[in-house]
């Protein structure tokens, strides 16, 4: 058998991050060594204690997760209550973790592991912000060499932004930090909403979550209940998109997606479109490719994959 691919997530649960993180423990395709927390979604003091509870929600309380950047780089932290409720979890009732929080910092992590893995050994998994990837390329710039691939989820061209007109919230969050990210040279993929707003809960495909029947399945749905009425309001469709499990989906199942290598740039002079990622979709500049952009999926079956690797749990 392939040896399974070593992973890092770099995460700020987050509903739609709780099935990314549910997804990867269930999959004996991915060696997830450790989960870094972010301030994104909700601040940094619930993304790490969210991480923690759905590792223990999955049974796997040995899972080690380190607390990270609470603010972006140069910016005030722009929070998303709205859409994800006061804990960053809202829709089930889980238990506070009993699982320890590391005493290392997220940074630091990502650097020692990356220098004491085999080079280009490990991939990192960013589902937020990209602070915590940026401060430890900033600190410690041999490790890009040795990454083996980022696969994150981001950005977006064809569907504009989703946190204003321009901007997806992840990159729009910390746009600095994204730009460090994508001018670092490392090979790169990139699930910007054009590829998750195709990725639909529509209410078939939460039965068939439901019907599993067990207690990670069940809280799954709770989960999506919640986090889908928003942007059902919002987009007026059946179900919301699902985003960041994109990314683990792709790391097990690649053929589910499609895209094309293109430039990406961000935005960090103008208010107006502070965060826009800039994709040369139609490779009108001579700039260099420097990411994979997706914008097909397979919705089927990256709902199958999602089902069914939840009933492992």
């Amino acid at each position: 058998m392939t040896a399974a691919r070593k992973i890092i997530i770099d995460t700020d649960p987050g509903q739609d991050d709780a099935l990314a993180i549910l997804l990867a423990l269930a999959s004996p395709e991915l060696e997830v060594l450790g989960i870094t927390a972010v301030a994104g979604n909700v601040p940094l003091a619930l993304t790490q204690k969210n991480a923690r509870k759905i590792c223990e929600l999955a049974g796997r309380p040995e899972t080690r997760v380190f607390a990270g950047a609470a603010r972006p780089l140069l910016r005030k932290l722009v929070t998303a209550e709205e859409v994800h409720g006061r804990t960053g979890l809202d829709g089930p009732d889980l238990p506070e973790p009993r699982m320890p929080l590391q005493d290392t910092h997220a940074v630091d992590f990502i650097i020692e592991t990356l220098l004491n893995q085999a080079e280009k050994s490990v991939t990192l998994c960013p589902l937020g912000p990209l602070t915590n990837i940026a401060l430890a390329l900033s600190r410690a710039p041999e490790i890009a060499p040795r990454i083996r691939e980022i696969v994150l989820m981001g950005g977006g061209f064809f569907e504009g932004g989703n946190v204003t007109p321009a901007a997806e919230f992840n990159i729009y969050v910390d746009p600095h930090a994204a730009d460090i990210v994508l001018q670092a040279g490392i090979p790169l993929v990139m699930m910007p909403l054009d590829v998750t707003h195709k990725a639909l809960t529509t209410r078939k495909r939460l039965t068939a979550i439901r019907a599993l029947g067990t207690p990670v399945a069940l809280a799954a749905a709770q989960l999506l209940d919640f986090f889908e009425r928003f942007d059902e309001e919002k987009y007026g469709t059946d179900g919301g998109p699902l985003h960041d499990p994109c990314v683990i989906a792709y790391l097990i199942k690649p053929e589910l997606f499609g895209g094309k290598s293109c430039n990406v740039s961000v935005e960090t002079g103008s208010e107006l479109t502070m965060g826009m990622t800039v994709v040369d979709w139609w490779r009108v500049t001579e700039r260099p490719h420097n990411a994979l952009v997706m914008r097909d999926i397979d919705a089927d079956g990256f709902f199958a994959l999602l089902t069914e690797r939840l009933s492992r749990l």
